[in-house]
């Protein structure tokens, strides 16, 4: 397996630091979870159906009628490559990287972004340094290539800047109900494409992909506008924070969006240990050289990384 963040128990045993201790922001989940009611006794015992309401919501909520809800976006990101044949594959040097993965493992070739490709992949915003493309540039490398596959896991705080509703049947949005709901544990996702496409995803993946609790928890988060509107609004303040923050902490000039904020420095390991030292847990990368900051969620957690950082400056 590739390595990720959220490996709270390995970290927990590496630097003999209780889990109950730790200040997890290695994740780049959105620290104020949807607030979801008590799970129905029915919702355990029955098999999903697809006529539970979350078709409508999502629909809705995305901006498209072109949908397939997924076990989480990572099991189309393993699944397109298998499903076209081997070719070339554009995608930027630095990205997610289960999407270079899952190409190279199916026997397809990588090549640059901007370099003739049969497909072309890509994290909007980018994942894990922030950098976004706008719709006019996307839809354009769209016209190059047979498949582009966006990856939107970060961009619900910035709706309008999505390409789930651009109708392209050679264009496929992924998004998830990971990060900006907080809901990473639901592993529940969507995929945006042509019909056919989406069909041929759907047999890959079997029957009652989504579980019947997943389900109930999306159609509930996808359809409260209201908290959702509190979320970006809460979410885009944070980010500035912590963006103002490292920066004044001298460490180098932050990157990012509204869930994240990454630092490029050669100093990358030594100060991921440091804060591992003091229970912080963030994100680090070694080409480049990079640490990556999720959202601290309360006054505590902000107090303890700044005197951390401060420290460590």
């Amino acid at each position: 397996m590739l390595e990720h963040g959220g490996r709270l128990g390995e970290a927990a045993r590496r630097y003999d630091i209780p889990r109950a201790d730790w200040l997890d922001l290695s994740t780049g989940i959105a620290p104020w979870p949807y607030p979801l009611p008590r799970t129905p006794t029915e919702v355990w015992q029955r098999l999903p159906e697809e006529e539970d309401g979350l078709a409508a919501a999502a629909q809705t909520y995305y901006g498209c009628t072109r949908l397939l809800m997924l076990p989480g976006s990572q099991a189309a990101i393993q699944w397109l490559p298998r499903l076209f044949p081997p070719g070339r594959v554009a995608m930027p040097d630095l990205l997610y990287n289960e999407h270079p993965a899952a190409w190279q493992a199916c026997g397809h070739a990588l090549v640059g972004w901007n370099e003739p490709a049969d497909y072309a992949v890509l994290c909007n915003p980018n994942n894990p340094t922030g950098e976004t493309h706008s719709r006019a540039a996307l839809l354009e490398r769209a016209r190059g290539v047979k498949l582009l596959v966006v990856d939107e896991a970060f961009i619900d705080a910035e709706p309008l800047a999505s390409l789930a509703d651009c109708g392209l049947d050679n264009v496929v949005v992924l998004r998830s109900l990971g990060k900006f709901f907080g809901l990473a544990g639901a592993r529940v996702g969507c995929a945006s494409g042509a019909p056919a496409l989406l069909d041929r995803l759907r047999a890959a993946l079997g029957p009652w992909a989504v579980s019947h609790p997943a389900r109930w928890a999306a159609r509930l988060a996808l359809a409260d506008c209201v908290w959702q509107a509190a979320q970006r609004e809460r979410l885009c303040a944070a980010s500035r924070r912590l963006a103002d923050l490292l920066r004044a902490s001298g460490l180098g000039a932050p990157t990012g969006c509204t869930l994240f904020q990454t630092i490029t420095t050669p100093r990358a390991a030594e100060i991921f240990a440091a804060l591992a030292r003091q229970g912080i847990l963030v994100r680090t990368f070694t080409e480049p050289r990079a640490l990556r900051f999720g959202l601290p969620g309360s006054a505590e957690q902000w107090q303890r990384l700044t005197a951390c950082l401060k420290e460590i400056a």
